[in-house]
Formats: C-alpha cells, sequence, structure tokens
C-alpha cells in the first residue's frame, strides 16, 4: 500500500481506537479484522441511536458535535492496516449486485425506445441505504427509472423504491383503465397489471405493509376517479409531481393513523422519520422526463459529430451549492431566520439534502413529533428503529422541507445514446463528464485521443511522462461487461493519472464495515441505452 493511501485511511480511521490481529486471514473474499471500537469523546457527531446513519447528511450541533475534525484523534495499531484483495476477490465484490436487462425491441404496443439498462450498487453503509427500481408501465406508454438515497436509515428509500413507480403509473393511467382496476377490486377479481417489474434477485419489499401500501394507493386512483378532469390520464410531467407529493403525504399520514399490527405501526414511523432523496425518470417514445428530489442526479450522455462525448445534465442538485435552492428556502420562512435556516451548508445545520421524501423531523410541528413517538408501546426501543428525541436548532417556523420535484423535459434526439442515473455517491467520485465519457468509451470500445497541442510540445520531459501516462491509461480495455459496474470501479479506483489503480481500489473495499462510511458512500449507477433510431427525421 502507498504511504499516501495508508496516511489517508488512518486519518478517517483515527475516531476509533483500533486493534488488529497480526494473522488476520481472508475467507470468503472479506477482510477479516479484530476491531476494538471505543468512539472517542463523541466530537463528530454521534448519535447512537441513528446506528449507521449517513454522516455527511446529519451533523448535529450542541455539546455532542463539532466540526467534524479528525485532528488530534488517538489511533492505536498493533502493526500496519493491512489491506489486501485479489482481482478474484474485488472482482465478486463489485460485480456481486449487477444487473443487466435487455429490452424487446417491440412490446406489441410499439417500438422501444430503451434498448437496455445495466445496474449495479455498492455499499458503504452496513446495510445499504440506496435503492433502485426499474419498470415498464402496462397501462400508459414509457419506462419508469428511479435511484432512491437514505439516511437516517434504508426504511424511507425501501419505502419508496417499492411504491413511487405505482404512483406515477396510476396517475397516467386512462379513467378507463382505473374503472376496471377499481371493479376488479370491489368484485375481488385479479387486477390488470399495472408495472412490469425488473428486480434484482437480492431486493425485498416491505411484506408486513403490503396491504397498507395498496390500500392507500388504491385511495388515490379513487379520488382520480372522482377528478371531472382526469380523462385521458395525467401527462408524464403532471404524473411526477403529483405522485411525488402524494405518496410523501401517504408517508406522513401512514405514521399518524392507527395501524392494525404493532408491526405496520412502528415500520411506518420508522420510514416517516427517515428520509431519501429521489431521482426518477420516464422514458417515453419522444423524450424523457427526470424528476428530482435531493442530490441524486441525472445525466445524458451524447454522442457528438466528430465521435467525441459530452454530458448534459438532466437535474440539479437541491443542497446548499445550489444557490437558487437556498434562496427559495429562505423565501418561505421569516427574514429573521435568513440565517439560520440554510446554516454550515445545512438545513438548520442538520441535513444536507434540501428536498427529501419523510423526514418529518423537518416537517412536523415539535407537539406532533411527541406525540407520535409516545404512541410506540413502551416496550418499544426507539434506539432499535433509528428513532431519537430530538429537536433540529432554531425549529421555529416548520415545514422546513419538502419532496416538491424540480421536472426537466428532454426531447430526444439521434445523438442522445444513454442516460445515467446515480446516488450522490458516485457523483462525489466522478463529474458529469467524466462518468459520460466512461460510459461512452465502454460503449463504443474508441478511447479517443486529442492531438497533443502545441503547448504540450513544450512540456519538459518530467510533464510529458506525466502527459503520457495519462493518455495510455485512458487507452485501457474494460475489464466489466456491465457499464454500471465500470463507473463505479473507475470512481474507487481511479489513481493519479486516470489510471485503474489496482491497490487504491482493494483499499477502497477492503476496508471494515465501522470504517468504510469514513471513507466513502454508499453507490448506485443505472445506464439506460436508448434507441436512437426513434429520433430519426422520421420519428419527429
Amino acid at each position: 500500500m502507498s504511504g499516501r493511501v495508508y496516511a489517508s485511511i488512518l486519518q478517517r480511521a483515527s475516531r476509533y481506537t483500533l486493534t488488529f490481529s497480526s494473522s488476520a486471514p481472508f475467507q470468503c473474499g472479506h477482510l477479516v479484522a479484530f476491531l476494538s471500537c471505543q468512539p472517542r469523546p463523541a466530537h463528530l457527531c454521534q448519535f447512537s441511536s441513528w446506528g449507521t446513519f449517513r454522516s455527511d447528511y446529519l451533523c448535529f450541533s450542541g455539546e455532542e458535535s463539532g466540526n467534524g475534525s479528525l485532528k488530534g484523534r488517538h489511533l492505536s495499531t498493533r502493526q500496519d492496516l493491512y489491506f489486501q484483495l485479489s482481482r478474484v476477490q474485488i472482482n465478486s465484490i463489485l460485480r456481486s449486485n449487477e444487473q443487466i436487462v435487455r429490452v424487446p425491441e417491440f412490446d406489441g404496443r410499439g417500438l422501444n425506445t430503451v434498448r437496455k439498462f445495466e445496474s449495479n450498487q455498492l455499499a458503504a453503509n452496513t446495510p445499504n441505504e440506496d435503492r433502485r427500481s426499474a419498470a415498464t408501465c402496462l397501462q400508459s406508454k414509457g419506462m419508469l427509472f428511479g435511484v432512491f438515497d437514505g439516511h437516517g436509515g434504508w426504511a424511507c428509500a425501501q419505502a419508496v423504491s417499492e411504491r413511487l413507480l405505482y404512483y406515477i403509473a396510476v396517475a397516467m393511467m386512462p379513467q378507463q383503465s382505473l374503472e376496471e382496476l377499481e371493479r376488479c377490486m370491489e368484485h375481488g377479481r385479479p387486477v390488470l397489471p399495472i408495472l412490469q417489474w425488473y428486480k434484482h434477485h437480492a431486493d425485498f419489499n416491505y411484506r408486513e405493509s403490503a396491504s397498507l401500501y395498496i390500500d392507500h394507493l388504491r385511495v388515490f386512483w379513487q379520488e382520480l376517479l372522482d377528478s371531472e378532469e382526469h380523462g385521458e390520464g395525467m401527462a408524464p410531467l403532471e404524473a411526477l409531481d403529483c405522485a411525488f407529493k402524494r405518496l410523501d403525504a401517504d408517508i406522513s399520514l401512514e405514521a399518524q393513523v392507527p395501524l392494525s399490527s404493532d408491526l405496520m405501526k412502528s415500520t411506518a414511523i420508522q420510514v416517516a422519520f427517515a428520509g431519501c432523496t429521489a431521482c426518477v425518470a420516464h422514458i417515453g417514445t419522444d423524450g424523457i422526463h427526470v424528476a428530482n428530489a435531493g442530490d441524486c442526479r441525472a445525466v445524458l450522455g451524447v454522442r457528438e459529430e466528430d465521435g467525441s462525448w459530452s454530458a448534459l445534465p438532466l437535474s440539479r442538485d437541491h443542497n446548499s451549492q445550489n444557490q437558487a435552492e437556498v434562496e427559495r428556502i429562505k423565501a418561505q420562512h421569516p427574514p429573521s431566520e435568513r440565517d439560520t435556516v440554510v446554516a454550515d451548508d445545512r438545513l438548520l445545520g442538520v441535513l444536507m439534502p434540501l428536498r427529501a421524501f419523510g423526514d418529518v423531523r423537518f416537517k412536523w410541528s415539535c407537539e406532533l413529533q411527541q406525540s407520535i413517538l409516545a404512541s410506540l408501546e413502551s416496550g418499544v426501543d426507539l434506539d432499535s428503529l433509528n428513532l431519537y428525541q430530538y429537536t433540529p436548532p432554531n425549529y421555529l417556523t416548520p415545514p422546513y422541507l419538502d419532496v416538491t420535484p424540480e421536472i426537466t423535459y428532454h426531447k430526444l434526439r439521434p445523438q442522445d445514446c444513454f442516460l445515467i442515473l446515480g446516488t450522490d455517491g458516485l457523483w462525489d467520485e466522478l463529474g458529469n463528464e467524466e462518468a459520460v465519457r466512461q460510459v461512452g468509451e465502454h460503449l463504443s470500445g474508441i478511447h479517443r485521443q486529442a492531438p497533443v497541442s502545441a503547448s504540450e510540445r513544450q512540456l519538459k520531459l518530467g510533464q510529458m511522462h506525466e502527459l503520457l501516462l495519462k493518455r495510455r491509461a485512458r487507452a485501457t480495455p474494460a475489464l466489466d461487461t456491465n457499464a454500471a459496474t465500470h463507473l463505479i470501479r473507475h470512481a474507487l479506483g481511479t489513481g493519479e493519472y486516470g489510471e485503474l489503480c489496482q491497490e487504491r481500489l482493494a483499499s477502497m473495499l477492503a476496508l471494515p464495515e465501522d470504517l468504510a462510511r469514513m471513507y466513502r458512500d454508499d453507490i448506485t449507477a443505472t445506464v439506460v441505452y436508448l434507441n436512437s433510431d426513434l429520433a430519426g427525421p422520421h420519428h419527429i
């Protein structure tokens, strides 16, 4: 291990006292290390009841927290940290959650805009707080893809990934189909299939809450039927906006009403008090609608006339780096709160994303929060549910958070080749242009190099050597058939000159659970390949 990688890992490890066995073997591709973890005197945003919380999303001020500095921490080891994985082990870890789905060119209703999609996930939290979804709309047109980034636990991301696509699809269904759906429910007949899901074998659902979710989805379509304006169904833009808001309202309601079992009740409260960001794309015959709430991202890969690749963002991050978003939130509260609404680049100094599902901690009144938590059975351990009694600082005029999505429409063109959907763990490591270049060159197998410029010809020998290393790194053949895996590999393993560094990648993947989240985030990436022929002149 290089001194630079080793020193960086030690710095991030230094909130713990560590003891590693000198003879720790590898088993099943994982590092076996004997850790004695006693957190140092708490200055690093530690609330034990959050469990493995998103430390980059949530930071608590007060006596228990500080600025997150790692300086001055004590670290003791019996010997050097030793991270070593073989190439086979690296590939096994990276590819364990891969998914590749080829979509039929013709589905009985017309040509598909999507040719195939490739997806993958790599966890840093235990368990993973990211989720992903993909489905074809069977009672309306188009396909839906979503990535969901949970914080304060995985509960909210899990529920939203299961439910949101149903709400969108139902909103787009014509009245005639909704009426048939309701008749089937009334008479106990099999219902029309709404979505064709594309699930990974490791995906799971909240089985204990399925009946509750169906009941509230049914109330939603009954209200659509009562509307005189529904007719042929909502257009994708309206459906996305309505579905995001309605699902978040249902999540809030379910945590407040009596439910049939204690398990269902505790799950509903967990979902509401946790949170998640979401980025969903509806890909229709003519174009793409992207609905985003939070800091997941959608980026279009465009092939230019000269064969090069360019990135076209179809979403904007909702965080403190987006000044328009900060001003939007400040405008919703009294002038006296302008300096506290967004503090230290976080909502109320605590939450990093500025739009999200759930997170009722930033939406409900203090009285309602206390009442709901008190309604749980006295024997329930709030810590085990990732719940706790806490009010954000300067919590004066709630709500401070909403899930209203920002929706972008892009009309497809022949040069639009693929769409990348990723949680912020991907974009923390790769910029838009680099991600598109990686997927584009993976797709084409062609690694384009710009001619050596006049200024580059004047470089000194050492600088020229560095330039040649960078150019050679770009020409390295891909190791993965799955483009999402290719992205994750490069996100974590790219070295100083853009080359894939086996040592760096092994170090990142071999980090023990207690350290991994301090060094990287959960990563989810979905790459959707588009049928560019449909965007030709005869289709426009």
